[in-house]
Order: structure tokens, then C-alpha cells, then sequence
């Protein structure tokens, strides 16, 4: 983590296309009652994928929040948030068209009851017309990637469950909208396959900050912000010890994603399906610490 500062901070760059986007650093304020934070400057580049993490009430939403409202010592936290190094554009916050930043939630519902392929092509003619077409089918086999149960594209956007709802919103966000900011909060307490999630995000080139409880999500992140007090108070970037613990944590993620889609299937659960993938697990975790 480097902690500087400069006088480019302090001057707005000229117009930005999303394209142009390389790079987010976030200048530290205080906490909640008013301490400096013990994290002065994170920086984050394109292609990391980031976690951030602290109990209820600890102020990561309001941390995300700084960072999709382009702080600039005008919030509660008194942060300051530079795109590529300088203070971004006006033009960022006053079109939506040139925003890089997109922020999904898991409260975030579609108000449109357009079918999910109308909505999407409608976008893509916005957003990507040379290529919609294309896109959209892409956009599709992204999201579907994500959910348990397939998005028919004939369905109105207001019948989608709310796993579906955010698995859309996040391929919608990444591909047709291709923006280079993904700010992800608490995704997984919709439905979202998180491990299949993070496989996917890391084969495009953007930022992706999680607000996240979820382990997997935090353990596999190229590194977390650990919030406390509405203050960054510490980065940790993954170590050895940690790649061992994801690898075991990942099969009882995978276990537990086995049980429940037997509940989806109507089957019944049982011990003897306990025990035996009990046993599975445990002997898949000897044979990867030997």
C-alpha cells in the first residue's frame, strides 16, 4: 500500500471516455467519530478485484457510496476519490452515458416490465450499435452463468427472482454497459454463485469492489479492505496460508451448493447424503494438503 500525496490530486483532468479509465485511488478522511483513518491512500487498477469487509455498521457501504458519488471531501467521511490520479471531470456525474461507475445491490430491482431480450437490445443499440446483436446473446450466457435457474429471454423484467434480477444487472453492467467501475454490495445473499462469479469478473479487465460476509469472496479477492468504526483500518492482500484455507473453504461452498440444489430438485435430504459427502470432502482435503 503506498501512501503519498501530490499535487495532482488537486487538479481535474480533461473529458474522460470510459475507455480511458486506468485507475481509482481513494484518499483517506476519518471514521465516525472523527478519527483519521488509519488507511491513507488505496489504489486500485484495472483488472483487481477487491473486497471490503468489517461488521454490520462498520461503514463499507458508506465507502463504496464515497467511491460512486466521486468524493471529493464533500461526505460524511471527508474522502477524496481520483480517477487515473486527478479529480474527475464534472461531466462524469452530470451524464449518465460517461459515468464509469455502476452499482449493484441486492435491494437493486428492474422498474421496467420490457422482456428481458427487448430491454437488453434497446440497451445494446444505446450503449454498443455496431455490435448488439452479438452482445446480447453474450449479455445472456454471462448472467445465466450466475443463477440457478436459466433467464428466459421472453420473461418481463419484473418477473425475474432476485437472483436473476443481479445476475442480469451485473452481465448488463459489464458487457453491454462495459463499465470500467463495478461496485457489488452483498451479492451474495441474492442467489449469486459467487465462486463461478469471481471466474467470470476476472476475465475482463475492470475494477470490481465487493462489499461482501462471504469468505470465498474476501479470501479470493486480490486483497480486502478491513473496515471498522466507518474507517479503513487495515489492507490484506492473501498469503500462502490463506490459498490453503480458500481451496477447503471452497468445498464446503461447493457442498453446501450441492445440498441446496437437491432442496431446488424436491429431493429429501439425509444422513447418509451428509456422511457420504462429508467423507468426499474430507478425503478431496487430505489429498490436497499431502
Amino acid at each position: 500500500m503506498s501512501v503519498f500525496f501530490s499535487h495532482s490530486h488537486n487538479k481535474e483532468q480533461p473529458s474522460l471516455t470510459l475507455d480511458d479509465v486506468h485507475s481509482v485511488t481513494l484518499l483517506g478522511g476519518h471514521g465516525k467519530v472523527g478519527q483519521k483513518e488509519t488507511v491513507t491512500e488505496v489504489k486500485l487498477e484495472m483488472g483487481n478485484v477487491v473486497s471490503i469487509v468489517g461488521p454490520t455498521g462498520s461503514g463499507k457501504t458508506a465507502l463504496i457510496n464515497d467511491i460512486e458519488l466521486f468524493a471529493n471531501s464533500n461526505t460524511p467521511t471527508g474522502r477524496r476519490m481520483l480517477i487515473n490520479g486527478a479529480t474527475p471531470p464534472e461531466e462524469l456525474m452530470d451524464d449518465p452515458s460517461k459515468n464509469p461507475i455502476a452499482l449493484i445491490t441486492q435491494h437493486t430491482n428492474f422498474l421496467s416490465d420490457l422482456p428481458v431480450d427487448v430491454f437488453l437490445r434497446m440497451h445494446a443499440k444505446i450503449r454498443r450499435a455496431d455490435e448488439h446483436e452479438t452482445i446480447v446473446e453474450e449479455t445472456l450466457d454471462f448472467a445465466n452463468q450466475l443463477t440457478g435457474e436459466p433467464i428466459i429471454q421472453g420473461n418481463s423484467m419484473t418477473e425475474l427472482s432476485g437472483g436473476q434480477t443481479r445476475a442480469l444487472l451485473i452481465a448488463d453492467a459489464v458487457i453491454i454497459g462495459n463499465s470500467p467501475i463495478l461496485l457489488l454490495d452483498e451479492i451474495e445473499n441474492a442467489g449469486i454463485h459467487r465462486g463461478r462469479a469471481l471466474e467470470l469478473l476476472r476475465n475482463y479487465q475492470k475494477i470490481f469492489v465487493f462489499v461482501t460476509h462471504d469468505p470465498r469472496i474476501a479470501l479470493l479477492s486480490d486483497f480486502r479492505i478491513v473496515m471498522s468504526r466507518g474507517a479503513m483500518e487495515k489492507i490484506i492482500y492473501p498469503d500462502e496460508e490463506e490459498a490453503i484455507i480458500i481451496d477447503r473453504i471452497g468445498k464446503l461452498d461447493d457442498l453446501m451448493l450441492r445440498f441446496r440444489k437437491r432442496l431446488w430438485e424436491g429431493e429429501r435430504l439425509s444422513e447418509k447424503n451428509l456422511d457420504s459427502d462429508l467423507s468426499a470432502l474430507l478425503s478431496s482435503s487430505k489429498e490436497t494438503s499431502s
